[in-house]
Order: structure tokens, then sequence, then C-alpha cells
């Protein structure tokens, strides 16, 4: 606007003194005043649907972060159920379009877990909760970089699908497919041909962590369409509060529940949550009854303070804490003591979850390779080291927004840039920093898995395959003819090393949760930014 009005002036001063010419002169004036107010209004409008972008314009974006996360996104795409739209993945095609047909319901949409063609409701509903996290803390580097229109685009996927899976207030299916028929198969999604049950949990077998994770992600994603979507948004959270209320009104695991679950993604319990379930639905309603939950009805039973834990699909208490710790770094001021005083122990422990990373802190934790991971487990190691690094880099945030300048570990002092520094040695020891000089996300750099545990990437597309002769393509000395863009493999042993074999599936097999975390992680190193101060 200055510029114009500028313009304009200079072209008054210039002008003759004929009446007429003023008056053509005061019309263009006016028509260019009012086109430029069109633009503004329009701008306005984009950053309305865009509105993440506000943070992070004016800081520089780091490249390498930048590209990774473009691949990792992809993989969403890899692992689409459904009638595919703009499908980015060439090899991959419609399927999985019978999905819940048995009991009249649409499941065809949603994620394939990992390497297979089954549809786990439990890590599925937790990768769209981090992908929402991610999307909500750090949506401006993502739209910076042009890729929060994917972000956006797979959350829905997985979204719409937990929708159909939830008909009434106390039914939930959790599950498509068998995995016993399924990993008796090795095909490709687009033309399996056997059965593919459905699974559900309800009031006389109840699954409350099941039914609890669901909540959370559908009461974070209601955050995230909220502007640009308000009654998806609407729906969304109204499905999250009657989940909320089956999960916490019926309470059993469905690991005991429904016992065959326990091969595939067992529970450990349901406390950790609950509580998360219920910080999500107090930070989409601001309703204080779920704050009350979390802090002094439920904090002392299920929080565990003061132990810290590994963040993982299974186990949510390490990012809870970091999630309610969001609101004494924003916003306590005005809360009930005994609340303020619970979400101070939450800080407390999420503090000390933050100083066993830190690896030269006293409580630094021994779990590491001599390359520097954080490994916790043989199967899918690279999970806790991706989820630590995420949890770690959205810390250092909060105290560098909240003007917070030190954490003390030990009486030892801390800077937010040491988490951050964390967490870069994870992501860049994902990216190829490592004793194997490999990235361990396929597409990334010169040197990465070949031989990913994937059906869908290791049969040609036009290979003639039925259930059982597939399994040659398993066991092919030949690379993956389809790459599978931006898997995030399972990862190293505890020695650094990694064996590129299909069958090795503890190290060579990816799945959609790992990609979330990664996602997460990669968005908050992209620019040094801080995070918005509320999510409303």
């Amino acid at each position: 606007m200055k510029r114009i009005s500028e313009a304009e002036m200079g072209g008054k001063q210039a002008e003759a003194s004929n009446p007429r010419d003023r008056g053509s002169s005061i019309w263009c004036f006016l028509v260019l005043l009012i086109g430029a107010l069109v633009v503004t209004a329009a701008a306005l409008t984009i950053l309305k649907y865009l509105h993440f972008s506000k943070n992070n314009e004016a800081h520089p974006i780091n490249k390498k972060y930048a590209d990774a996360l473009e691949l990792a996104l992809q993989f969403f795409d890899v692992q689409k159920s459904g009638k595919l739209v703009d499908n980015r993945i060439p090899w991959r095609g419609d399927s999985g379009l019978q999905d819940g047909s048995e009991e009249n319901l649409d499941l065809s949409k949603g994620m394939y877990d990992a390497g297979d063609a089954m549809k786990f409701g439990f890590p599925m509903a937790f990768t769209a909760t981090v992908l929402s996290w991610s999307i909500l803390e750090y949506g401006g580097q993502m739209n910076a970089v042009k890729q929060i229109g994917y972000a956006y685009n797979s959350l829905r996927w997985i979204t719409d699908y937990l929708i159909n899976s939830h008909p009434s207030e106390n039914v939930l299916y959790f599950q498509v497919g068998d995995p016993g028929l399924d990993h008796k198969c090795w095909e490709r999604p687009e033309t399996m041909t056997e059965r593919r049950p459905v699974t559900q949990v309800n009031t006389s077998f109840p699954g409350t962590e099941v039914a609890a994770e669901t909540a959370a992600a559908l009461a974070s994603a209601s955050l995230v369409f909220k502007e640009n979507d308000p009654d998806y948004s609407s729906s969304l959270l109204t499905h999250a509060r009657q989940l909320f209320t089956f999960a916490d009104t019926y309470r059993a695991s469905y690991s005991i529940s429904i016992p065959q679950v326990q091969g595939f993604y067992n529970s450990t319990g349901y406390g950790d949550e609950l509580l998360w379930a219920a910080s999500w639905l107090y930070h989409a309603t601001r309703d204080d009854s779920y704050l009350r939950y979390v802090t002094e009805l439920n904090g002392q039973r299920f929080a565990n303070m003061e132990i810290t834990t590994w963040f993982s699909w299974d186990d949510k208490l390490a990012g809870t804490q970091v999630l309610l710790s969001r609101i004494i770094f924003f916003g306590a001021k005005d809360m009930p003591t005994v609340e303020n005083l619970d979400l101070q122990m939450y800080r407390k422990t999420a503090e000390l979850v933050m100083c066993g990373l830190l690896p030269d802190s006293p409580t630094a934790t021994s779990r590491r390779t001599d390359g520097g991971l954080i490994w916790i487990t043989e199967w899918n190691p690279l999970q806790h080291a991706v989820a630590s690094a995420f949890l770690a880099v959205l810390y250092s945030d909060y105290m560098l927004t909240s003007q917070t300048e030190t954490l003390y570990c030990s009486g030892n002092p801390y800077k937010p840039d040491d988490l951050r520094n964390f967490a870069i040695s994870q992501a860049d020891y994902v990216l190829g920093e490592n004793p194997m000089k490999m990235s361990y996300l396929v597409g990334y750099g010169s040197r990465y898995p070949f031989y990913v545990h994937h059906r869908g990437s290791s049969i040609p597309v036009n290979a003639d395959t039925s259930c059982q002769d597939g399994f040659k393509w398993l066991y092919s000395d030949d690379p993956n003819p389809n790459i599978a863009v931006g898997a995030l493999v399972g990862g190293p042993s505890l020695n650094d090393s990694y064996s590129d074999t299909r069958d090795n599936v503890k190290q060579s097999e990816p799945s959609t949760y790992n990609s979330a975390l990664l996602v997460g992680l990669l968005s908050g190193l992209i620019s040094t930014s801080s995070v918005v101060k509320s999510y409303t």
C-alpha cells in the first residue's frame, strides 16, 4: 500500500492542471487502491489457510533437512490404501477397496502399517497424533518448504479412516486383515485376494488404549483442521470425546480382551494413553475437566512422576509430559494451585527425560551405540532415537519461545541449543553420519537400503504373482525394483552395523509411525524458530 501511495503521489505532481485529467487520475487511484485491498484480502485469506507460516518466514532454511522432509512425507503415499487421489508413487495403485464391507463400513482408506498389508489401528492412530503434533508445532517450517499440503493430505487420509472405524459411541474397529493370513502371503496390496476380516473393541470386549489413542489422534487433528475446515474439525472432536468416554468408562486392555493382538502390537498398559488423550482433549477444548483428569484425578495413578520412559507407539508418558509442560511454559498463571503443582511435576519429569538424553549430562542414559545413537531395542531401534530427538527439539523450542534460558541437570546448566544439538546428532546419524556411512532414509543420499522389507516395493508391478508364489521376491538377490521413497527402516544393531537384506525384518522393515516421528523431527530442524504459544 505504501508503495502504491508513493507512486500515486509522484504521478499527481506531474499532472497537468486539466480537471478532466485530475478526475481520471483520481479514478485510477481508486482502482489501484481497491485492487490493492483485494490483493491484501486474498493474502490474508491464504494466511488463514496456511496460518503456520507466520512463525518461520524470516529464518534461513536448512536444505539438508528440507530435502529429507520432502522424502519422508512421500512414504505416507507409499502406504496408502483405498482409491488413490493425486498419486505420487508410480508403482502404487488402488487397493483395499472392499475393506470393512462385511460390516457395511467403508474402511478403504487408512494406511498399511509397515511392510505388509495390515491396518493396525493402534499404531496408525499414534501416527496421526504425532503427525498432528508436528503440524501444530512446525507447520510454518513445512509451509516454507512447500510440504504442508502433503502433511495435511496424509493426516486426513488417516483421520477419514478413523472416523469411519467409529460407527457408534462404544464401538471402534481397530484392525483390518488377519495378520496370520496376511503374513502367509507375499504379494502387492493391489493384487491381494485373501479375506480381510475386521476386528472391534466394544463394551463386551473393551480396549482402553486403542480407543484412547484414537481419541488423541482425532482431538489433535481437530486443532489442525480447525481454521480451514471447521465442520470437519467439529466432527473429529465429537468422535474424540466419545472415544475418550468409552475408553475411560470401560477400562480394560485390548491385549487382554482380544488376546490374539498380543503377537503384533501388544500393549503394556493403558494409563499412559488415557493421560495422553485427555491432554490433547484439553488443548482442543480448553475444558478444565480434562485438565483435572490428568492432574488431581489420575496423575498419581498413571503418570509415574519422576520416572523416565521412552516415547513410542506403546508408551506415551514422555510425550504427555512434554505436551503438558507446554501449559507451564505458556499459560499456567491463573490455574488453581493443585493443578499447577501437578503440572509442575509433569514438567519436572519431562526435564528428567531431557537430562537423560543430553550426552554429557550427569544423568545421561548409557543406552547408546558407540556412534552416538539412542538404542533401546533390537527390533526397530530407530523409533526410540527419532522419538527422543523429536521431544528434545520440541522442548528446546518451548524453552526458547518462553525465554527459559537454562535447564538444570543435577545442578549442571544446559541451554536450549544443547537439546537441539542432541536432536541434530540423531537426525544426522539417520541421514548418513554414522559408522556405516549410509542413510537409513530410503532415497536420501547416495547410499541407503536397497532391500527394504516391503511387499509392494520388492515385487515388480507387472509380476503375475499370487499369495504363495510371491515369496520368491522376498528371497530374491535383486534389489527392490520399486523404491519405497521416504521409508525409514528399522535401523542398526547396538554395534552400529546394518545388514541390508530383505528378510532381516528387525532392521529393514519401515513403518508409518517411524515416519511420523521423523517428519516431526526434520520439520523442527528445518529452521530455527519459535513455536506457537497456543494451538487455538
